[in-house]
């Protein structure tokens, strides 16, 4: 097989609809587009959900729900159990959970679960 051996597959080539070329070619005159109308005149495309001037269908549909997730706040998680790897006494904040990588990334605030059990007060 040669770059001047290649063909494109049948099928996948079409002929150009030659338009306006004579009325024995099936596309003279009018050019496929028959006879007057909107549809007809140049520039002629009429954009999606247009009905004719009549109230399109999606704004007569009443609009519905809304949706909270651009103001939700992401809360880092962290359990009692995870609270043992630090000796008792100690003041843990969030730059100590930071520290011991266990909040890492950008979030509203910090949420003591109560999973598992602290060994030492």
């Amino acid at each position: 097989m040669r770059l001047h051996n290649l063909r494109p597959r049948r099928g996948a080539r079409h002929r150009v609809k030659r338009l306006g070329c004579g009325e024995s070619s099936g596309h003279g005159k009018t050019s496929g587009k028959g006879h007057k109308g909107q549809k007809a005149r140049s520039g002629g495309s009429i954009r999606l959900g247009f009905e004719g001037g009549q109230m399109p269908l999606i704004r007569r549909l009443p609009k519905r729900g809304f949706n909270n997730a651009a103001f939700h706040k992401h809360y880092a998680i962290v359990n009692i159990d995870d609270l043992n790897a630090f000796e008792a006494g100690v003041v843990i904040n969030e730059q100590v959970l930071r520290e011991s990588n266990l909040v890492r990334g950008h979030f509203a605030g910090i949420k003591i679960l109560g999973d598992g059990e602290l060994k030492h007060g």
